[in-house]
């Protein structure tokens, strides 16, 4: 698949450039996409919620009444997570989520999710830019420009730019990532994967090892 590059002005350079069908052209693997998906989700979960139980819960040492004779239930403490103040049952504890996936399985999937966009033909080729200082309306005018100003869109760069990174953050539906470090779930959550023409040989580097 042949696909045209674009200059920031939105018209093209003249110039195609082939996608390497190991990357762009692969069978597309959809269990290893949920793996990495899921993953990833699980992953990003705190796991620091967290509720007394009723030896956490402060006071309630003291018997509140004797044993036998009052005519009422038995009572050890005031603190039992039967009364009102009381420690709570089986709440939620802090807890460890993260999960690991195969790198083989992660490149798969990351593969798979291009393979789709490609097909879909969601992908575009755009020249090398950077800005000389962070400035929000510079890169709205570019996905202006583009056509893609209300559309979700994945932008990977071929090395981190700060001012770029500076000059997307408070667009909507506009995220910025390094060719190196995007994930399965960065492409399945946009509608458009722009790439820089540089950063194509380093995605080349990282999913064909």
């Amino acid at each position: 698949m042949k696909l045209d590059v674009y200059k920031i002005d939105g018209s093209k350079t003249g110039e195609k450039i082939e996608l390497k069908p190991a990357v762009f052209g692969i069978e597309p693997n959809d269990h290893a996409i949920w793996q990495a998906v899921v993953t990833e989700m699980t992953n990003r979960r705190q796991g620091n919620a967290s509720t007394k139980n009723r030896s956490a819960v402060r006071g309630g040492g003291r018997k509140p009444w004797r044993q036998k004779g009052r005519g009422t239930a038995r009572a050890g403490t005031i603190r039992s997570p039967l009364w009102r103040g009381g420690g709570r049952i089986f709440g939620p504890q802090p807890k460890d989520y993260h999960i690991k996936i195969n790198k083989k399985v992660k490149r798969l999937a990351r593969k798979s999710a291009l393979t789709y966009k490609a097909r879909e033909e969601k992908i575009k080729l755009i020249e090398d830019f950077s800005f000389d200082a962070p400035k929000t309306k510079s890169m709205a005018e570019i996905m202006n420009k583009l056509k893609l100003d209300s559309v979700k869109t994945l932008i990977l760069l071929a090395a981190r730019d700060q001012n770029i990174y500076l000059s997307s953050r408070n667009i909507p539906d506009l995220s910025v990532k390094g060719a190196g470090e995007f994930s399965t779930y960065d492409v399945l959550d946009s509608d458009v994967v722009i790439i820089q023409k540089s950063a194509l040989d380093i995605i080349y580097e990282v999913l064909s090892k």
